[in-house]
């Protein structure tokens, strides 16, 4: 049975349960499973949850995907989408597509951690990032995605910064011509990294990202304003979002510190989702944290109420 229609006839054994034993006042107040198609127009913008955010209200991976259409939201995230088989991908956009639910990222090349990659202008690593944004391509076709995350990678600490900028943009270029050239419509969002997290990456702000748009000036590059990791590195949230408005084409959230849901931190995310919808963005905004209370029903519900709470902006 799908989770709707188990839905639809738990409302209907509740009501009239309802009409022969009224609820005491703590009971009615108590969370209840969102009834089908009551969770549609509750957010302002499109939140974008992920695989195991709500693992506990679901019995698998595409279950949670209809967990969180039923709880109002309008797109998904999956930053190991590349990994999995084509039967899961065509199984999961079938799901979003019963849902008209949008998808954001995924992952599109590998991360190397540990050793600078672009900066280098290394033959090899420009040919294998080049080539795997291809088959990333090929994956977005069967999901119905637009956006696929890229990062940069470390400081080559043996070159100039000049030098490992121009090697990104050559690198990030011919990407940029195989996604054009692919017919996907795919576009890579170019993601800040921040030095607590990720010491020593090449792209930790804002400006460089917007910069790199520029110099390659291409509609398949594009930037990921990652809140999270902006905030431990430029802050001034609101203010570096402007500068950058026209080169956005993705938002990621998680408060600071503790990378959590809004309101865990000191970012004041209800200011800053009204400022976002004020600019009219339509597109999505990736939920990639981790949540205060734990994966339990109960932290689950306080993340999903955390969003509403942000979202209404009061």
């Amino acid at each position: 049975m799908e989770r709707r229609d188990f839905l639809t006839s738990s409302i209907a054994v509740g009501a009239a349960v309802a009409a022969s034993s009224p609820l005491s006042a703590s009971t009615r107040q108590q969370p209840a499973a969102t009834p089908q198609g009551a969770g549609k127009g509750r957010f302002n913008l499109a939140y974008a949850p992920h695989f195991g955010m709500f693992s506990s209200h679901a019995k698998d991976d595409l279950d949670q995907v209809s967990f969180a259409a039923d709880e109002g939201f309008a797109a998904w995230e999956d930053n190991g989408m590349r990994w999995r088989d084509e039967n899961f991908h065509k199984a999961f956009a079938d799901r979003m597509a019963k849902h008209k639910m949008r998808m954001g990222i995924f992952v599109a090349q590998d991360i190397d951690w540990e050793k600078p990659t672009l900066t280098t202008g290394d033959k090899g690593i420009r040919e294998k990032f080049v080539k795997q944004t291809g088959e990333s391509c090929e994956i977005a076709k069967r999901i119905n995605a637009t956006w696929v995350t890229t990062v940069v990678g470390r400081v080559a600490q043996n070159l100039p910064w000049g030098h490992q900028f121009c090697n990104v943009i050559e690198t990030l270029k011919q990407a940029a011509a195989v996604c054009e050239k692919s017919g996907s419509g795919m576009v890579m969002v170019i993601e800040p990294l921040n030095w607590r997290d990720h010491p020593g990456q090449f792209c930790p702000t804002s400006d460089v990202l917007r910069a790199l748009c520029r110099a390659v000036d291409s509609p398949h590059l594009k930037i990921l304003q990652d809140l999270y990791h902006l905030q431990v590195t430029e802050g001034n949230l609101i203010d570096n979002m402007n500068r950058s408005w026209d080169d956005i084409a993705y938002i990621q959230l998680g408060d600071n510190p503790g990378r959590a849901e809004p309101g865990t931190g000191e970012v004041n995310y209800r200011n800053v989702f009204k400022h976002i919808q004020a600019r009219g963005f339509t597109g999505i905004l990736g939920m990639e944290h981790g949540n205060s209370r734990g994966g339990s029903k109960e932290g689950e519900r306080s993340l999903i109420n955390a969003y509403l709470a942000a979202d209404s902006g009061q």
